[in-house]
């Protein structure tokens, strides 16, 4: 998912007025600290998506056959290598969270 270093801080400051929120949490540090710190963790994690996308697709591109993106079939592929290189990572897939 792309998202601008606008839309990934604006996202950090939601983050924080939820976390200002609860009442039993204490912060350690300063709040511009903490939220200059989502705004890396998400950025990495937005790094990793955009490899593990380009994993995907070009698991897909490698077929002898050629596989129209759009189709049913490279939707079917896509999930499932997308899926793959999220539990190489140790990521565990939402999909497959939601059906247990």
């Amino acid at each position: 998912m792309r998202l601008t270093r606008e839309k990934t801080v604006r996202l950090s400051h939601r983050i924080i007025d939820l976390l200002v929120s609860v009442e039993d949490l204490d912060f350690v540090e300063d709040r511009d600290t903490i939220r200059q710190e989502i705004v890396a963790i998400l950025q990495e994690l937005l790094k990793q998506e955009e490899q593990v996308d380009a994993e995907a697709r070009a698991k897909i591109a490698s077929q002898k056959k050629e596989i129209l993106e759009g189709s049913e079939e490279w939707d079917i592929l896509y999930r499932r290598y997308y899926s793959e290189s999220l539990k190489r990572m140790g990521v565990a897939d939402l999909t497959e969270q939601r059906r247990s």
